[in-house]
């Protein structure tokens, strides 16, 4: 990882770890948990940061765009989804999905 992506990272850790401090230890501590197992914690860091409103942050999301840029332009692979699921049921995201839905 290059010095650039790293410091982007850096400091989109350190905005979303200052909008998470209003909410108190709890998200503090899942954020720090997420870094050492993502697939645990991701659900539960997600939450925090809606709840904290991080996901309406401007600073916060030009930080995040600026580091997706920066990965991509050093070959690194980023998600080609953008999926917003607030209210939905029965999402999936990937490829070759399949479905079965019944209504009653």
């Amino acid at each position: 990882m290059s010095d650039a992506v790293r410091q982007s990272y850096e400091s989109l850790r350190e905005l979303v770890r200052r909008r998470l401090e209003a909410r108190g230890d709890a998200a503090i501590q899942v954020l720090d948990a997420e870094e050492v197992e993502p697939d645990v914690w991701q659900a539960r860091l997600g939450e925090h940061l809606i709840a904290a409103g991080a996901d309406r942050d401007e600073e916060i999301l030009r930080a995040a765009r600026a580091l997706l840029a920066q990965l991509e332009s050093h070959g690194r692979p980023v998600s080609k989804y953008t999926v917003d699921v607030r209210g939905a049921k029965g999402v999936q995201t990937g490829d070759h999905n399949t479905q079965t839905i019944t209504f009653n």
